[in-house]
């Protein structure tokens, strides 16, 4: 399946994915700067999208060619850039920036991920872990040892998981009462199933 790299403004990442295993490569104007500095081959990139707010100028009008404006601030850059993605037929997303730096931006990108979640499959990335939303039933493979945390969004009933240290039977959360971190994976492949509601999953550094 096709799939994009889109960067987006929150911290920079440590180590990049080799572009060449992607069909499309995007960033925001924002996450353009880290890019530039951390000498992100920049003749990737397929778009360079947002209201350019933080535009510098210099450099970055080497690759005009590449920007699609996006003035509208009744929205996020990220939630653009999504827009934009989905309107050229993708729909498998991995982004890189999206933790990190301001937490009201970290919340407000989880909350453009689950606007997009029926139609597109985002999955972010950072230093300690990936995350993601699931359909209701779903597979981790090769996480044995992989910290795992279920957070639901808001709710999430009747979760069934195996293959976890400590398993859920037709359980529930609840994002005031109880969440479902800090979890850890016996097998190599988790299986996590649930009848209602919206669960995020992290999976993260090995935990033993």
């Amino acid at each position: 399946m096709k799939k994009v790299l889109l960067f987006i403004n929150g911290d920079a990442p440590k180590s990049f994915p080799d572009p060449e295993k992607y069909d499309l490569i995007a960033c925001t104007d924002g996450a353009f700067h880290y890019l530039k500095q951390s000498g992100f081959p920049l003749e990737k990139l397929d778009f360079i999208s947002g209201d350019f707010d933080s535009h510098s100028g210099a450099d970055e009008n080497v690759y005009e060619d590449k920007f699609i404006y996006t003035p509208d601030q009744e929205k996020t850059d990220f939630h653009k850039a999504l827009e934009i993605i989905e309107e050229k037929g993708f729909k498998n997303i991995d982004v890189f920036g999206g933790s990190g730096g301001e937490q009201d931006h970290f919340l407000g990108n989880l909350t453009v991920a689950y606007s997009f979640k029926e139609n597109l499959n985002i999955k972010f990335y950072d230093e300690f872990s990936e995350y993601f939303f699931i359909p209701k039933t779903f597979v981790l493979e090769d996480v044995k040892n992989k910290l795992i945390s279920l957070y639901p969004f808001p709710t999430t009933e009747g979760v069934t998981t195996t293959g976890l240290n400590w398993p859920l039977t037709h359980e529930n959360l609840n994002i005031t009462t109880r969440i479902g971190t800090r979890n850890f994976a016996v097998e190599d492949h988790v299986s996590i199933e649930y009848q209602k509601g919206d669960v995020l999953v992290f999976v993260g550094r090995n935990y033993l």
